[in-house]
C-alpha cells in the first residue's frame, strides 16, 4: 500500500506497512500485529514524541549496556521489521551480541529474520543454531530455548517489545534486564531493571546518540547514571505524567474537531 504523505496519519501508517509486510515475509508472526496496536494505543497517550521521563530511562540502559560484561539484546520479529539497522548499529556501539528469540519459533521466521539482520551488518547472530541451544527452565514455551552463549550466559539482556514472564525468569536467574515497554504496567515493566517507555521507532535513533555520547564517559560517571535510576520510581513518574495529561485533556485541553462545522 502507498501511504500519501498529506494523510493526518502517515508515519503511523508506514510504520503498519512495514509490520504487515514483515508478516508476508515470515518475519512478524500474526500476533505481532496484535502487539503493535496494542502499543500503538499507549503512544497517543504519550503523544507519539519521546517524553523527557524516556530520555532518562534510555540513558540509564545506555549507560548499563556500556559497563555490562557480556550484555545480549533478544530480537523478535517486530523489532527485526521496523529497526534492524538501527538495531545493529546499536548493539556495535554497545559492544552487544544480538541473538533471535521467538515466542512463536519457526524455522522460516529465524531465517527470514537472520537474513534482515545479516542485511542490515550483522556479522554474528546468536540463537539459531541448535548446537548451542539450551533452555530457560522455568519457561514452558519456546521462548525457553536461549543460546548459551548468549542470553543464557549475558550478564545484561536488552529485550525489546518482550514477553512479561520470560522478564520475571531472567530476573530470577539474576540478570539485568532492559525492556522498551510502551505500557508502564505491564509485568516487563514492572519486572526490568530498567524499563524504556517509549516507541520502539524513537528509542533506538535516540540511543544510538546517546551511546556515542556515554562511550567517552568513564566508568565512574557511567555507574553513577545507573546507581541514580530506580525503576519502579521512573514507573510512577511516568504514570503520573500520563494521568496528568488525560487529566488535563478532560478538564478542557482536548478541542472539538466538529466545532467549526456547526
Amino acid at each position: 500500500m502507498s501511504v500519501p504523505e498529506d494523510h493526518p496519519r502517515a508515519e503511523s501508517l508506514k510504520v503498519r506497512e512495514k509490520i504487515i509486510e514483515g508478516m508476508h515475509q515470515s518475519i512478524v508472526a500474526e500476533a505481532g500485529l496484535i502487539a503493535h496496536g496494542r502499543g500503538e494505543a499507549f503512544d497517543y497517550i504519550i503523544g507519539e514524541k519521546t517524553p523527557e521521563f524516556a530520555v532518562k530511562q534510555q540513558e540509564a540502559a545506555v549507560a548499563l549496556l556500556l559497563l555490562a560484561e557480556k550484555p545480549v539484546i533478544s530480537v523478535n520479529g517486530n523489532v527485526a521489521a521496523l529497526c534492524p539497522k538501527e538495531t545493529v548499529e546499536f548493539s556495535k556501539i554497545v559492544g552487544a551480541s544480538i541473538e533471535i528469540n521467538l515466542f512463536y519459533r519457526k524455522s522460516e521466521r529465524e531465517k527470514a529474520i537472520e537474513e534482515v539482520l545479516k542485511e542490515a551488518g550483522c556479522d554474528e547472530i546468536l540463537g539459531i543454531d541448535p548446537i548451542y541451544h539450551t533452555y530457560i527452565t522455568e519457561l514452558s514455551h519456546l521462548r525457553r530455548i536461549v543460546d548459551k552463549r548468549g542470553i543464557f550466559s549475558a550478564d545484561v539482556v536488552f529485550v525489546p517489545l518482550e514477553d512479561g514472564d520470560r522478564t520475571m525468569a531472567l530476573r530470577k536467574m539474576g540478570k539485568n534486564v532492559i525492556s522498551i515497554d510502551l505500557n508502564p504496567l505491564s509485568r516487563t515493566s514492572l519486572w526490568s531493571n530498567i524499563t524504556i517507555v517509549n516507541n520502539l521507532i524513537r528509542a533506538f535513533p535516540e540511543m544510538i546518540e546517546t551511546a556515542k555520547k556515554l562511550k567517552e564517559k568513564d566508568n565512574l560517571e557511567l555507574k553513577k547514571i545507573v546507581a541514580d535510576f530506580n525503576n519502579f520510581n521512573s514507573l510512577k513518574k511516568t504514570l503520573s505524567v500520563l494521568s496528568k495529561g488525560l487529566d488535563n485533556l478532560a478538564k478542557g485541553e482536548l478541542k472539538d474537531p466538529t466545532r467549526k462545522l456547526r
